[in-house]
């Protein structure tokens, strides 16, 4: 049995990962090009973790143009079976407030320019995706944030825009007749492509303000943002800590098999080019294909 191994996708406030021991620096190179910085993996209280800052070290890589095909195409090449994204996002309820944490269940994809599969260049494959986080993950990750002394939601609808730019008004109030819970620009396509390579996915959401929606709050100002970034990356950290600990060492969730009845392309058509790319996520699905 293969030793578990954690991804985190730091987002926006947590760049970098303490407690990190043993920890080295791994550049990779990916079929889709370069992920958006070396993947730091070390072990976090024993569990073995690799932490990417999703947006680059410093921040430079706005959420349009991030490489998302490659940053978890690496999660997948280093072993990673689950992945804890870390997000900031804007509150679309009044009851959710600047610096809780939701543990979302649902997406809406409102993104327009990002390339969201791996199956490309002669291969099809139609992963299930209707319930687009892990619940296994999901549930630790509330439990986990609970124990670290943060006001948790459990459950709710993230609904990923394309950004950079904050809603319009009208846009804020049109999602908000929809039912959504918060708003952020990162979760797609993060957790397609994780569904695709069979990892294990959910998102611990800190509220950060209230989008536009909300006028007496006041409009979305980045320094505001910040500050209360600022003291949820703590929380951020312990929940983390905490929910490694908690993983089991085996998965039996959905996720774990996502592309056994997916891949509906003739084995004996797929180009070898593409097989060979793309073999540390189908490869055990193409051994003995035809020629």
């Amino acid at each position: 049995m293969s030793e578990k191994m954690v991804g985190v996708l730091g987002g926006s406030g947590l760049y970098e990962m303490e407690g990190l021991e043993k920890i080295e620096a791994v550049s990779l190179k990916t079929p889709f090009g370069d992920p958006s910085d070396s993947y730091i993996v070390g072990r976090l209280d024993g569990v073995k973790v690799a932490f990417l800052p999703r947006h680059g070290r410093g921040h430079r890589i706005a959420p349009s143009f991030l490489n998302y095909r490659a940053n978890i195409y690496g999660m997948k090449k280093l072993g990673v079976e689950w992945i804890i994204g870390v997000s900031a996002v804007g509150s679309m309820k009044e009851s959710i407030r600047p610096g809780d944490m939701v543990i979302p269940d649902q997406l809406i994809d409102r993104t327009v320019a990002r390339p969201s599969t791996f199956f490309s260049e002669g291969i099809v494959g139609h992963v299930s995706f209707a319930d687009p986080f892990c619940p296994v993950l999901s549930q630790i990750l509330y439990e986990a944030g609970k124990e670290a002394g943060a006001t948790v939601r459990k459950n709710g609808t993230y609904l990923c825009m394309e950004g950079p730019q904050f809603s319009t008004r009208a846009e804020s109030n049109l999602y908000r007749s929809w039912g959504v819970d918060v708003i952020g620009m990162t979760n797609l396509p993060e957790a397609k492509l994780a569904r695709e390579a069979e990892i294990c996915y959910a998102t611990i959401a800190f509220a950060t303000d209230y989008d536009c929606w909300h006028q007496e709050a006041g409009d979305v100002s980045i320094g505001d943002v910040l500050r209360i970034l600022a003291q949820s990356a703590k929380t951020a950290k312990t929940t983390i800590l905490r929910a490694v600990q908690m993983l089991p060492d085996q998965r039996s969730c959905v996720c774990s098999t996502a592309l056994e009845h997916a891949l509906i392309t003739d084995k004996a058509l797929i180009p070898e080019k593409t097989l060979k790319h793309l073999e540390p996520i189908i490869g055990k699905y193409i051994k003995g294909k035809s020629n």
